[in-house]
């Protein structure tokens, strides 16, 4: 596990894990990053009298994705309580403290380190762990934070974006923190900016801004149209595609003359004729027979014609035309006679003994006379 000379290390694909707790061990980092992937050696810097680390440590994987994907997987997970920082170890070495420390006060009791590092890496890049403030016996939060940015325009963002917006339900305050060396002067002056400024970071140190930039998109030109899709072609009208080239694009369907008018109408399309409607009493009724109605039986014998008439059956009012041919007509009245023979029964219907609507009744001529 001992780590060669720096100069033979894979520097791209080594990754530097800082906020370590004092029990962590060289055996404990392999066997946490190798989850990663395959891991080449691993490296923590020791004390030469207590033989203890100093908090952090360097990790080389086999290929430089690996390193990434630990970076990615392992950034701010807790071990043994705290959360440790990894990144790339040659972005380590030269990130210096320019002064961009910012304080964060009103925090929530729910708010840890991990809250801070995502909500805040999004500004910039943040050299350390966000150092919250606990309690030692309890290991509450004290409900304020720091956080040491890299360079002063990442924490001039942070300070205009963030103070006064709401985490975890409780608005926080964001400034410059106060400097350890000079009494009442906050972090952010003048000759901090001016150093910071002489020694800037390289854009690829910068891999956090991926939050906070969105990556440039190409707007579409005004006078550009869309292109429409291609028309469906016809089977007659299909190419080949034998008959194309690489380059050479199918020729565009030829237009009817029709294409751009208005569609001509549809020739009357055949309909047989309708189905006969069933047999009824009135199938054989001749032309000009309306009403469903019997006709009047035939007139009485010329002996009975002094006698008085039969009275005619009621006229009923005209069936609607949804309604003609679906009624029986009610049956006439029977005839009372005072004198003779009952009158026998009305011959039936037969097709040639139909009368028009038009007949009238009429008194045939009287018998010739008998010879003598």
């Amino acid at each position: 596990m001992a780590a060669g000379p720096i100069a033979e290390r894979n520097q791209d694909a080594t990754i530097y894990v800082g906020g370590l707790d004092e029990k962590v061990s060289d055996t404990l980092m392999w066997e946490l990053f190798v989850q990663a992937g395959p891991v080449v050696n691993v490296h923590m810097p020791k004390d030469r009298v207590t033989q203890s680390h100093q908090g952090y440590g360097f990790v080389e994987f086999l290929a430089e994705d690996d390193a990434d994907y630990a970076i990615k997987i392992m950034n701010m997970i807790k071990l043994y309580g705290k959360p440790i920082r990894v990144n790339k170890a040659s972005a380590h070495q030269k990130n210096l403290d320019v002064g961009a420390n910012v304080f964060i006060g009103n925090l929530d009791s729910e708010v840890d380190e991990k809250l801070l590092y995502d909500t805040f890496s999004a500004f910039g890049v943040i050299l350390q762990t966000p150092k919250i403030m606990r309690d030692p016996d309890t290991g509450n939060s004290k409900g304020f934070a720091f956080i040491n940015y890299a360079s002063f325009e990442a924490s001039d963002a942070a300070i205009e974006a963030m103070n006064g917006q709401h985490l975890c339900n409780r608005a926080v305050s964001i400034s410059y923190a106060f400097k350890k060396d000079v009494k009442g002067e906050r972090h952010g002056s003048a000759a901090e900016r001016l150093l910071a400024a002489q020694n800037p970071l390289s854009q690829a140190d910068r891999p956090h801004q991926l939050f906070a930039d969105a990556p440039p998109t190409q707007m579409p030109m005004m006078h550009q149209m869309p292109v429409p899709p291609p028309p469906i072609m016809q089977p007659s009208m299909q190419v080949p595609m034998t008959m194309m080239t690489q380059h050479q694009m199918a020729p565009p369907p030829r237009i009817m003359p029709w294409q751009n008018q208005q569609a001509p109408p549809q020739p009357p399309t055949y309909q047989p004729p309708p189905p006969p409607p069933p047999p009824s009493f009135n199938s054989f009724a001749p032309p000009g027979f309306h009403g469903g109605f019997v006709p009047p039986p035939p007139p009485p014998p010329p002996s009975q014609q002094a006698q008085m008439p039969p009275p005619l059956p009621p006229s009923h009012p005209a069936l609607p035309s949804h309604m003609q041919g679906h009624m029986m007509p009610p049956p006439p009245p029977p005839m009372t006679m005072s004198s003779g023979p009952p009158m026998p029964p009305p011959p039936p219907m037969q097709p040639n003994n139909m009368m028009p609507m038009n007949w009238k009744p009429s008194i045939p001529p009287p018998p010739p006379p008998a010879s003598a």
